[in-house]
């Protein structure tokens, strides 16, 4: 002990000088530490917590004091993440089709349980033999969620202009989806063709949200053309392969001055994440949620994958590294 009643120790690795007869309890406090939130080691031995008020500092302790820290940073809660497309605003980036279940109170139940605003519809002859026949309108209310035709099954222009045509003299819809499909065994996109009809329906009022090739390139010339979104397949439709070109589909996100929504191809719902990940401002889907053993759970599935995804994506990833980095500091060790 020194002559003015003082006690040398060190505290993690610093050197001072305290009062004598100090406990550990009081040395943490001085040091505006909380004794029931650290741990504390004395001479390399553990004091129990519980005993910190009753243990004396004495000259030459060496005294280390620990506390837990996070692993890693926090960042503040987010608002709403709303999207837009041709003027109109959704909460859900889920849009589903309505085609390949088992009825129509199954779809409905797909739709409810993913939380999709938007739903495609395809324009088919009325059934004049049994016009009394149930109806999608009788199970999804247009007033409540948004259809959106599309043309299926349309290998020329042509067919999908007249297609068109006929749904908004139908229900006076201009918001459309628009393919072209160039065969019957990939139906992958006609490209040439695709760009010819979104140009007429453009000038005709008509806005396009256009499913084509995963090329940045023809993306840009879509909605030079007047698309309202661009809609790049993941994968051969009905396929559930995943997204199988990434970085073209994350080129056509960086060059796009329109939504881009990922259309086709996705099979779980961790390609429904990826999809979100790399951009997207939404998906579409059909086939994944349709297929599935249950619907009605693949498409809360869905609903929960495309919510993660996209926070993920506004979160931003970390880099990536080619050696380990440890998430808990190095600094502070004892």
């Amino acid at each position: 002990m020194h002559s003015d009643g003082t006690v040398s120790i060190i505290v993690n690795g610093e050197h001072r000088r305290v009062v004598a007869g100090l406990s550990l309890a009081d040395l943490a406090a001085e040091l505006g530490l909380i004794p029931e939130k650290v741990a504390v080691e004395r001479n390399l031995e553990v004091v129990p917590r519980s005993t910190l008020a009753q243990v004396r500092v004495e000259d030459g302790d060496e005294i280390e004091i620990v506390h837990f820290v996070g692993g890693g940073d926090h960042a503040a809660p987010l608002g709403d993440d709303l999207w837009s497309v041709a003027g109109k605003t959704f909460r859900s980036r889920l849009i589903v089709g309505t085609g390949k279940y088992k009825d129509f109170a199954e779809n409905a139940a797909a739709v409810e349980a993913s939380g999709a605003e938007i739903v495609t519809v395809a324009v088919r002859r009325v059934n004049v033999s049994d016009p009394k026949a149930p109806m999608l309108t009788d199970f999804i209310d247009p007033k409540r969620i948004t259809y959106l035709p599309n043309t299926a099954g349309c290998f020329t222009g042509e067919d999908a202009i007249r297609t068109l045509r006929l749904a908004r003299e139908a229900g006076g819809w201009d918001l459309v989806k628009l393919e072209v499909l160039g065969e019957a065994r990939t139906l992958y996109p006609d490209m040439v063709e695709t760009l010819r009809a979104t140009e007429i329906l453009a000038n005709e009022g008509f806005k396009p949200m256009v499913y084509c090739a995963d090329d940045p390139i023809a993306a840009k010339r879509l909605e030079n053309a007047g698309a309202v979104a661009i809609m790049p397949l993941g994968a051969p439709i009905g396929s559930g392969l995943g997204i199988q070109n990434p970085v073209m589909i994350r080129l056509i996100v960086e060059g796009a001055g329109v939504p881009v929504l990922v259309d086709a191809g996705v099979g779980s719902a961790s390609d429904a994440a990826v999809a979100m990940e790399l951009g997207c401002d939404g998906v579409l889907m059909n086939t994944a949620i349709a297929e599935a053993k249950n619907p009605v759970m693949m498409a809360t599935a869905m609903k929960a994958a495309v919510a993660a995804g996209r926070l993920s994506y506004r979160a931003g990833r970390m880099g990536k590294r080619r050696y380990a980095d440890p998430s808990s500091p190095l600094a502070g060790m004892i």
